[in-house]
């Protein structure tokens, strides 16, 4: 009994010990300096304040109001304020700049009222007045607010014009030739050039511009996008390890000449497309693979095209403000990757897009090819202007005509240029393809079929069939390089298609069909302009009577070279340049076939009929 009594009183005395020594250990370490902590973070900082800007929003946006014990007054007030802000902060990442300046200036709010920010702080987040501490993209950011002020969404444009940065220029770290490119260094002379004293409103808006496109936005290219220029891409140049860091990589990969042994990280791949060269702008950056894919999981994502996934490695898609992007991921392409094209609305009409000696014959040719009916191909390279023009060309069409539009994604937006007119537009989606739409564009009372592009077997072959019977004429666009090729990849498109199994026959039905081709170019200087307008004129006896003018033809009374070849053997159309672009200027080459003379006037309204014939007889085959 008593030896129980003794051990249960020991342990009781060892606990109060052990209780004691660890109290004075807590104590010993409480007082002892901290020399191996680090110190607390910066609450301006630009790290610190957008994550306090993150906690703050989701809990405005998902907090129960109902728990505040709020009048009924005031709950409706904050009920309201908060679906605004939720539908903004949706809205923003699609592109909409009114969502965007919406959650901006609501980010301003907390950061001045909440957080205190003010003209004693802010430089924790970017050193304004240290120029020497500011980093090339704190530079950019800088100068490109400053031209905001000035010139709107033509900043940028002005930058660019102003320090002739579009000029083509050889840069060792490029390798051998010349090449379009921004560096550091161009930043570092335009920022010492136009440093100036800003006031704390002017920081307050860079700062949470940072602190916006980090968050909501699509990072340093946020701006950029919402600027006058052709298009934005990413993720398309550097090298890439598994991990997104600039991998080592074998010595061939560096230019012999390159001055920077360090090969340019994937993160470091910002492109601007302007004036028709693609610019890339070296000293902006991601900063990681998770920047640049979170741009990409994001940028596509307006009226809801689906997931982006490793079974569907690539989106299409629109965004708020008519711009086309397009959206790839491993394992599809090597990394991930967006292009943004916009499309200049205001500025689409032809006096705007076609200028120089000339212009005027062209542009009225263009004018009487839409009056009078007729089937006409667009064609050229990526990026030399077939959407922007096919858009400028449609104000020509008679506005009593209704108009059918089929794309892959909406790029035209004819009803935003005519909002008047009876325009209806379908595309291709992950259920109805473009066959389908096509299809059911026989039952819509189109008149005018418009094809914002015929790139597949399918489509091609439709829009043969289409233009013969479903509608007074067809326009699209195409990427052949030549006449020739333009007639071969429609032939071979039938011929794929199934729908003939003879060339000559299937080549007989695109002859038929195409009555013009304007074909763009893009010169390596970025230089827009038509190269040649095609007429094609089929080699049949019965359509070329009186057309003295085709010697390879037969004649009226079935002679000639080809008269007594096989008609496999004999060429089935003839292609003649109407008029060409040479030396800076467009110049007619031959007059129109009486044929398509006699059947454009017979489209046209009687006036346009008068008019036509007069340009015709103002002098036709001279330089215009």
């Amino acid at each position: 009994m008593f030896t129980g009594s003794f051990m249960n009183s020991a342990w009781i005395l060892i606990i109060v010990l052990l209780a004691f020594l660890l109290g004075y250990l807590r104590y010993i370490d409480s007082r002892r300096p901290k020399y191996d902590q680090p110190p607390a973070a910066d609450p301006y900082s630009l790290s610190s304040m957008t994550e306090y800007m993150k906690e703050t929003l989701h809990q405005l946006t998902h907090s129960q109001l109902s728990d505040l014990g709020l009048h009924e007054e005031e709950y409706r007030r904050r009920l309201n304020k908060r679906s605004e802000l939720r539908r903004a902060l949706k809205g923003c990442v699609s592109g909409d700049v009114l969502d965007k300046n919406y959650v901006k200036d609501f980010m301003k709010g907390l950061l001045v009222n909440d957080l205190g920010l003010n003209e004693g702080n802010i430089e924790s987040a970017i050193p304004f007045e240290q120029p020497q501490a500011l980093t090339a993209q704190d530079k950019f950011e800088i100068l490109l607010y400053s031209y905001k002020q000035k010139y709107g969404q033509d900043a940028l444009s002005a930058m660019i014009d102003t320090y002739d940065l579009a000029q083509p220029r050889v840069l060792p770290r490029y390798g051998q030739g010349a090449v379009y490119a921004v560096t550091a260094e161009d930043i570092e002379h335009m920022f010492d050039s136009e440093w100036r004293p800003l006031a704390f409103q002017e920081k307050l808006d860079i700062v949470v511009q940072r602190i916006y496109q980090q968050y909501k936005g699509f990072s340093v290219v946020d701006e950029i996008r919402d600027q006058r220029i052709d298009g934005v891409s990413g993720g398309v140049s550097g090298v890439l390890d598994d991990a997104g860091r600039p991998a080592p990589g074998p010595d061939w990969l560096l230019p012999e000449s390159s001055s920077d042994s360090r090969p340019a990280s994937g993160c470091e791949s910002v492109w601007i497309f302007y004036k028709g060269i693609s610019l890339h702008l070296e000293f902006l950056s991601f900063g990681s693979l998770l920047e640049l894919k979170r741009v990409c999981q994001n940028i596509y994502k307006y009226n809801h095209p689906g997931q982006l996934s490793e079974a569907s490695g690539y989106k299409v898609n629109e965004m708020k403000d008519g711009s086309r992007v397009v959206v790839v991921r491993p394992p599809f392409a090597e990394s991930w990757a967006f292009f943004v094209r916009k499309f200049d609305l205001p500025n689409a009409s032809l006096n705007q897009l076609i200028t120089g000696s000339g212009a005027d014959l062209v542009i009225k040719l263009l004018k009487y090819l839409m009056r009078g009916s007729r089937i006409t191909a667009i064609t050229g390279a990526q990026g030399s202007g077939k959407t922007t023009l096919l858009m400028a060309m449609v104000e020509y069409i008679y506005a009593s005509y209704t108009l059918r539009v089929q794309e892959m994604a909406f790029e035209l937006h004819l009803r935003k240029i005519y909002s008047r007119r009876n325009i209806l537009s379908f595309r291709e989606t992950e259920f109805i393809s473009g066959q389908a739409g096509l299809d059911l564009q026989k039952k819509t009372d189109g008149t005018v079929n418009i094809l914002g592009e015929v790139a597949s077997d399918e489509v091609a072959s439709w829009m043969i069939q289409m233009s013969q019977v479903a509608s007074l004429f067809t326009v699209f666009t195409h990427h052949a390089k030549t006449f020739k090729d333009l007639i071969q990849s429609l032939r071979n498109s039938l011929l794929k298609s199934g729908m003939f199994r003879q060339e000559f026959i299937a080549e007989q039905q695109v002859v038929s069909v195409i009555n013009f081709d304007i074909h763009l170019k893009r010169d390596a200087y970025g230089n827009r302009f038509i190269e040649r307008i095609t007429e094609c004129i089929p080699c049949d006896d019965h359509r070329i009577t009186g057309e003295a003018s085709l010697p390879d033809a037969a004649d009226e009374n079935g002679s000639g070279p080809w008269a007594d070849r096989d008609a496999a053997e004999r060429p089935s159309f003839i292609s003649r340049n109407v008029v060409e672009y040479r030396d800076g200027a467009y110049v007619t080459v031959h007059r129109l076939s009486e044929r398509s003379i006699a059947e454009m006037s017979d489209q046209m309204q009687p006036e346009d009929a008068l008019e036509f014939q007069a340009f015709l007889a103002s002098g036709w085959g001279t330089a215009g």
